[in-house]
């Protein structure tokens, strides 16, 4: 089937090749036409996992190309997907959607016959059918462009995977009229996906556009939930870990994202509760998600409380101190630094009079161009040289594997911070290291099921030590 992307940034850029290894003929668009050079020339301007391999196949089976021409678009195919960005206002917590709107301007007057949209970008509610109102008043006579909305569900350092191998599809459609026609096509682009047996939601517009940002304020209410509790460990010397790992085991509440730490960033979770927070205050519901509004506080929080940890870690002021900050992009295998709680971290740092000199494996580059005064390393033992303390702040694997002696005689004083509670905590205080944990001590969790007991063993056996999971 020939498709077309709209919008080649992140999201469009990884739907446009995906699509392409599932068989059809895409056309990428993008206004920007450095972004399609670089993209055509087989270069993605960003750091995402297999993507770069993806991409160069297509390109090269000749089933993959870009362009800045919506015309070209417009005649290349009747489908065509939406995957611009929805960036929070500048003034405001409110999603602004001028990219949406400017590329639904730009593609419908140009089209003829039937053609059918695709939303995949995160969007308030409502914005489906004020677009298609938009739709309806550009479109040329004798020209019929339908509107449907399946929003995307990729977790970056993995939206190949997410993409080709979704564990859910939803459609959301017009509720005045039927969805059969936008339901077979969406079967024939996914054919293969929907054989394997994922979910195929169909819904409406409204109900569409909900399932994105519902998950992801779930998903940071559960974050944000830990590190509340987390809060109480630091206060009480509990370890919050282990506490994470007991309630886990409840299958109503399930272990994943509920790692306290330095907490969420990037583009998305910020970005989308305050952006539903929003909407509802705009359609009078304002007081049901007032939680939010918590749930944002208890995750800015953990970045002053990760400053202050390690201001006590060397004596209570960082001022004249040396500072490695090990992590700069908000999540491992990434390059994203938006909102990302590593860089705010050094910046504070900085602020207080600290030298901060940063690595991250991938996003350097990045976070120069945001935070251009920071120190920067080109790896992490060079980052740590003559370093009062070194903080991990983003949990790439190289630093949770990291050899305590592979700094131990490059840094000034033995002195590590965990703000992702990811390290091996007995392993650096063996090697002589005062270690700190933002959430409070780390103390190795036991099984849970110890041999010497189910066994009837000597009941005063030490119990068998295990890493936290």
């Amino acid at each position: 089937m020939k498709l077309t992307v709209i919008g080649c940034g992140y999201l469009g850029a990884t739907h446009a090749a995906c699509m392409a290894e599932l068989g059809h003929d895409v056309l990428g668009v993008d206004v920007d036409a450095d972004k399609v050079a670089r993209l055509q020339n087989g270069e993605v301007p960003f750091f995402e996992p297999g993507l770069s391999d993806v991409l160069r196949r297509n390109l090269a089976a000749g089933r993959l190309r870009f362009t800045t021409d919506h015309r070209a678009a417009a005649e290349f195919a009747s489908v065509h997907f939406l995957g611009v960005g929805t960036p929070q206002q500048r003034r405001g917590y409110g999603v602004d959607l001028s990219h949406v709107e400017a590329a639904v301007d730009a593609l419908t007057p140009l089209v003829r016959g039937d053609h059918l949209i695709i939303g995949k970008s995160t969007v308030p509610v409502g914005t489906a059918a004020a677009l298609a109102q938009r739709i309806a008043v550009l479109a040329a006579p004798d020209t019929h462009v339908e509107l449907v909305w399946s929003p995307e569900f990729l977790r970056e350092g993995f939206a190949v995977e997410d993409t080709l191998e979704p564990d859910r599809l939803v459609l959301g459609a017009d509720p005045d009229r039927d969805d059969t026609r936008a339901a077979r096509v969406l079967a024939e682009i996914y054919r293969d996906i929907l054989q394997s047996g994922v979910p195929f939601v169909r819904t409406d517009w409204a109900t569409a556009e909900l399932v994105k940002v519902s998950a992801n304020a779930f998903l940071a209410t559960k974050i944000s939930f830990i590190n509340a509790v987390s809060e109480i460990c630091e206060n009480v010397g509990a370890d919050v870990s282990t506490l994470a790992d007991a309630i886990g085991y409840d299958n109503r509440i399930g272990r994943r994202f509920l790692n306290a730490g330095l907490g969420f960033g990037g583009g998305c979770l910020p970005k989308d509760i305050r952006g539903f927070l929003a909407r509802a205050d705009e359609v009078g519901a304002g007081r049901a998600l007032r939680f939010l509004r918590e749930v944002d506080a208890i995750n800015t929080r953990r970045r002053g409380a990760l400053v202050d940890l390690v201001a006590d870690a060397v004596g209570g002021d960082v001022l004249g101190t040396n500072i490695a900050i090990l992590g700069a992009a908000f999540k491992p295998e990434s390059d994203d630094v938006r909102d990302s709680p590593a860089l705010n971290v050094a910046g504070q740092l900085a602020l207080r009079g600290a030298t901060v000199t940063v690595f991250d494996p991938k996003a350097v580059a990045n976070s120069r161009r945001l935070y251009p005064t920071l120190g920067y390393a080109d790896s992490a033992v060079e980052a740590c040289e003559a370093a009062d303390a070194v903080v991990v702040a983003t949990e790439w694997a190289e630093f949770v594997h990291m050899v305590p002696e592979e700094l131990s005689n490059v840094v000034r004083a033995r002195v590590i911070v965990d703000g992702r509670r990811c390290l091996d905590a007995g392993a650096w205080q063996s090697a002589g290291w005062r270690l700190h944990a933002l959430g409070g001590p780390m103390r190795p969790a036991v099984s849970h099921f110890p041999a010497d007991l189910v066994s009837g063993g000597d009941p005063m056996a030490p119990e068998i030590a295990r890493p936290h999971v």
